[in-house]
């Protein structure tokens, strides 16, 4: 049986300045057109998955069981300055399909692990840095300045996703044409809270 992948019964002492999981709809799917939404226009690149928002540090839950295929680092102000260092797990699952999880505070499995569904995998982090975010920062980013969300970054592919690519970085596609073993997980998600 799938799972939502974000814990909205976490304990109120996770979060001491009282950000209720409840208050922040952990449902809450953007669609079409609305920031965090699959393949949303950021003007200069396209988001490769959904943004499910949620207090930095939620636990992050497998949506099945699976097996973790890749973990690594996400984003990093080495690579970017105006990030903060995120992670990322990728689990394939029994019918062949890719979940990346990502822009992780940090995770708790390793590649080989074996996953069931429902079971603790990382926790939600926050990837942008608002005080590394000035004007030489792409429109997008400075839109973003002092806003700051943390969320979980959900991809789905039908097939090995992609890392690293010279078009991919930090859950976003430098060009317009979408890779095509892309999947977008709007219907996934949704089914999810039903």
């Amino acid at each position: 049986m799938k799972k939502w992948p974000l814990n909205s019964k976490a304990p109120a002492e996770t979060f001491p300045e009282k950000t209720a999981l409840e208050k922040a709809n952990p449902a809450k799917i953007p669609q079409k057109g609305e920031a965090g939404s699959f393949w949303e226009d950021r003007g200069d690149r396209y988001h490769c998955g959904i943004d499910l928002y949620a207090p930095e540090n939620t636990e992050v839950l497998s949506i099945e069981e699976g097996v973790v295929v890749e973990t690594g680092l996400m984003t990093s102000p080495e690579i970017l300055p105006y990030w903060n260092p995120t992670y990322y797990i990728t689990i394939k699952n029994s019918q062949g399909l890719f979940y990346k999880y990502g822009e992780l505070a940090g995770f708790i499995v390793r590649k080989g692990d074996n996953i069931e569904s429902g079971q603790l995998i990382g926790y939600v982090g926050t990837v942008l840095n608002s005080e590394k975010i000035d004007k030489a920062c792409p429109l997008y980013i400075r839109n973003l300045k002092d806003k700051n969300p943390s969320m979980l970054h959900f991809e789905l592919w039908k097939s090995q996703p992609i890392s690293t690519h010279r078009d991919y970085l930090g859950g976003n596609w430098f060009a317009e044409e979408k890779p095509e073993n892309l999947m977008d997980p709007t219907r996934l998600l949704e089914s999810l809270c039903l």
